[in-house]
């Protein structure tokens, strides 16, 4: 017998074989799940609606259903443009348990060893280059049974699964997704290297910071957005910001922040200089400058600590740029907080 609970029935199953959703296809999928009841029983008491309140209503019914299954159909809003994501949350203690339907312990080990170099990342640049990702496989403490060959390959899965972002340049960065399923992770294991918006207090991996030197302002670009249009100045130093994410003025967190060297060699929780002895036989070397002592605190817990990041220069070998470098411009110059 058809039943107003079938709807929910039939949208979970529609959202557990997709992954990440905008909230428009999320609102499709509940109006057909709908459709689908009342064609098979029109005397069946549901009806879809436009209304905020009722489709925020059949989310906290979603949520409620699945709590003794430790799950949470939860959402994010995208750093890029700010729309509305969701995705299915494991809320098991093992914040990586949903990679272990997908991938065995050594690809989820590789995964790990990925995601720490994106979040160590330089310059507040949240991503490492294809190098940088392969280098893993034999770089750290524990050598990762994997060839480079299958580490590409899982990379690639990696992204089409949607952990991952690769942008135009080759770079790799966390996805929605990630920042979704894995954020409890992401904040226990790396309290004091990653960085929260100053408006809505998620992390920033993508985004804005103020150019004034020791100022810990920083947002998303959709954030950045909304603030501007009341407020003229940084809310944390009151320096006078730019109208544009694009006007001179802002210094960029995420891809635009990567500078020549910056992947040069692994950086390690902990410890302020990077393992230059374990780079990659065929990572190319560059000029690396002396980057800027990282003041990446958790707001949440606004311990002021700091990671800082300081590499030595290395002779320059032009042969060894990264060809990927050329679509997009050089970022901005940050000046060297101290």
């Amino acid at each position: 017998m058809v039943q107003a609970g079938d709807v929910r029935k039939l949208f979970l199953q529609a959202v557990f074989s997709r992954g990440v959703l905008s909230e428009n296809l999320a609102k499709v999928l509940w109006k057909k799940c709908i459709e689908a009841v009342k064609a098979a029983d029109e005397d069946v008491e549901v009806s879809y609606s436009n209304d905020p309140e009722i489709w925020d209503e059949f989310i906290e019914s979603i949520n409620i259903s699945l709590n003794d299954l430790d799950f949470e159909f939860k959402s994010i809003q995208d750093e890029l443009d700010g729309k509305k994501l969701f995705a299915m949350v494991n809320r098991k203690d093992d914040e990586l348990a949903q990679l272990a339907t997908d991938y065995n312990g050594v690809e989820i080990t590789y995964f790990k060893a990925v995601v720490e170099q994106i979040i160590l990342a330089r310059n507040e640049s949240f991503s490492v280059s294809s190098l940088a990702a392969l280098r893993e496989v034999s770089a750290g403490k524990e050598k990762i049974n994997l060839t480079k060959s299958q580490a590409e390959i899982l990379l690639g899965s990696f992204v089409a699964n949607s952990w991952l972002l690769r942008s135009k340049r080759g770079r790799y960065s966390l996805s929605p997704r990630s920042l979704l399923e894995l954020l409890p992770y992401i904040k226990s294991t790396y309290t004091d290297d990653i960085i929260e918006c100053t408006i809505c207090h998620e992390i920033v991996t993508k985004g804005i910071a103020c150019k004034r030197d020791n100022c810990k302002a920083r947002m998303h670009y959709h954030c950045f957005e909304t603030y501007r249009r009341r407020h003229p100045t940084c809310p944390a130093c009151s320096l006078n910001w730019p109208q544009n994410v694009t006007d001179n003025g802002l210094l960029p967190v995420g891809e635009l922040a990567i500078r020549d060297g910056d992947d040069g060699s692994r950086q390690t929780r902990g410890s302020p200089e990077s393992d230059s002895d374990e780079e990659m036989e065929d990572e190319p070397s560059h000029t690396q400058t002396k980057s800027r002592q990282t003041q990446r605190s958790h707001t949440a817990k606004k311990t002021g600590k700091s990671r800082n990041v300081d590499s030595e220069e290395e002779p320059e070998d032009k042969d060894g740029t990264d060809e990927e470098a050329e679509d997009l411009p050089p970022p901005k110059q940050r000046n060297t907080r101290r």
